[in-house]
C-alpha cells in the first residue's frame, strides 16, 4: 500500500491569495469562446480542444485557430489520430469522428441516441465506448470487434504498441490483449466505480481514477494491488511525467505525483509533490515523459509550473495568473506550447520560454 498525500508543513499557510496576470499571459493569445472547455490534446506539434457547443478547435504555432463544427452538443471525449494531426472524437450525438483542421469530417460509428463516452487510439488501432462496449477498430483493413462488460465503461486507453487495451468499469479493469487470433481478456478487480485509465510507459502498471478520492493500479504481472489515497478530492487528471518516470495527478492543493521506477512502482513510497498553489485544489496536470516539469492548473484559475525530483529547492513559476474561473484543460507540445483551457470557455494559446518544456 501506498502512503496518502502530506504536502510539506512549511508550505501551509502560502499562497491564499491569487496570482496576478503573468508576462507570459499577456504575450499569448486568449480567446473568449462562449462554450465550455471538455478536453484538450497534444497532437504533436499542436493542440486540439473539444467544447461544449460541438465545436473540436485545432491550435497550432504562429496559426490562427481553426474551429471545426463536429458533433451536435457536447464534445465529450477526444484521442490523437496517428501523426496525421486529425483526432478522433465523442460525443452526447451517439457520433464516433474522425476530426481533422484540413479534411472534411469523417464518421467512424453511429449509435443513436448512445453517447459515445470514451475514445482511445494506439499504433494502428482505435477504439470507442458506447454504454457497457468497448468497440476496436484495426486502421488497415477496418475490422471491428466489440467487447461487452458488466458495467457502463469509465476509460479506455491503449498501451504503447496498440497489444493491450485497458478498460475500466464498475469493480476494476479488464485487459483485452490481442492475440494471433484473437483477442483475451484478463480481470482486475478492486471494489468501486474506475474512471480514467492509463497504462504505464513501460507497460507494466494499470491505473485508475475512481469515485472516492484515491486512484487505484495493478502490477501486471501478478495482479498485485496499488493504493493511492489521501487526497481531498477526486483525481480526475493525471500524466505521465518525468525520467523515472511518475505519474502526476490532481485532486489536491499541488500536483501529487507517484514515482513508478523499480520493481514495486509507487508500492511503499510517498510521492513526489510541486505546484503549490496554497488553498486552491489543483484541476489537471499535464507534462511529458523525460522532462521533470510539471504544469497543473487550478480551481482558481491560474497555472503553475513545478520541478520534479530537483537536487535544491526551486520556486514553482506562475504560467497564468488567477481568474476565479477553475482550469478545465491542459495540454503542451512537443516544442512548448501551451493550451490552458477554463470551465466557461476562455482559453490560452502561448509559447513557453526557454527550455521548461
Amino acid at each position: 500500500m501506498s502512503d496518502g498525500v502530506n504536502p510539506d508543513e512549511k508550505q501551509q499557510g502560502l499562497r491564499n491569495e491569487g496570482f496576478a496576470q503573468t508576462h507570459l499571459e499577456r504575450q499569448g493569445l486568449t480567446i473568449e469562446t462562449g462554450a465550455p472547455v471538455t478536453e484538450a490534446i497534444s497532437t504533436g506539434m499542436g493542440v486540439a480542444a473539444g467544447f461544449g457547443d460541438g465545436i473540436v478547435r485545432f491550435f497550432r504555432p504562429n496559426e490562427p485557430p481553426i474551429a471545426v463544427k463536429a458533433h451536435n452538443g457536447p464534445v465529450l471525449c477526444l484521442a490523437k489520430d496517428g501523426s496525421s494531426g486529425s483526432v478522433i472524437s465523442g460525443g452526447d450525438d451517439g457520433r464516433f469522428l474522425r476530426v481533422s483542421p484540413d479534411a472534411p469530417i469523417e464518421e467512424l460509428a453511429s449509435f443513436g441516441t448512445r453517447w459515445v463516452d470514451c475514445v482511445a487510439s494506439g499504433p494502428g488501432y482505435y477504439a470507442c465506448s458506447s454504454g457497457r462496449t468497448a468497440h476496436v477498430w484495426c486502421a488497415s483493413d477496418g475490422s471491428l470487434k466489440s467487447f461487452d462488460h458488466l458495467s457502463t465503461v469509465g476509460g479506455l486507453a491503449f498501451d504503447a504498441d496498440a497489444r493491450r487495451l485497458g478498460v475500466a468499469h464498475y469493480g476494476g479493469a479488464t485487459i483485452w490483449e490481442r492475440g494471433t487470433r484473437r483477442w483475451k481478456s484478463s480481470k482486475l478487480v478492486w471494489k468501486g466505480s474506475h474512471g480514467a485509465v492509463t497504462f504505464s510507459p513501460d507497460g507494466k502498471y494499470l491505473v485508475t481514477s475512481m469515485q472516492e478520492n484515491a486512484l487505484h493500479g495493478w502490477r501486471l504481472r501478478d495482479k498485485a494491488d496499488m493504493r493511492m489515497s489521501g487526497y481531498p478530492a477526486k483525481a480526475k487528471s493525471f500524466a505521465w511525467v518525468g525520467d523515472k518516470p511518475f505519474l502526476a495527478t490532481s485532486g489536491a492543493d499541488q500536483a501529487v505525483c507517484w514515482p513508478f521506477a523499480g520493481k514495486d512502482g509507487p508500492m511503499g513510497q510517498s510521492p513526489e509533490t510541486c505546484a503549490y498553489a496554497g488553498q486552491q485544489l489543483c484541476t489537471v496536470v499535464t507534462g511529458f515523459v523525460g522532462h521533470n516539469v510539471v504544469f497543473a492548473g487550478f480551481s482558481d484559475g491560474c497555472v503553475l509550473a513545478g520541478q520534479l525530483s530537483a537536487s535544491e529547492e526551486l520556486e514553482d513559476l506562475v504560467v497564468k495568473g488567477s481568474s476565479g474561473i477553475p482550469v478545465a484543460a491542459l495540454a503542451l507540445t512537443y516544442d512548448g506550447w501551451l493550451f490552458v483551457g477554463e470551465q466557461e470557455g476562455r482559453v490560452l494559446w502561448v509559447r513557453l520560454g526557454g527550455d521548461a518544456a
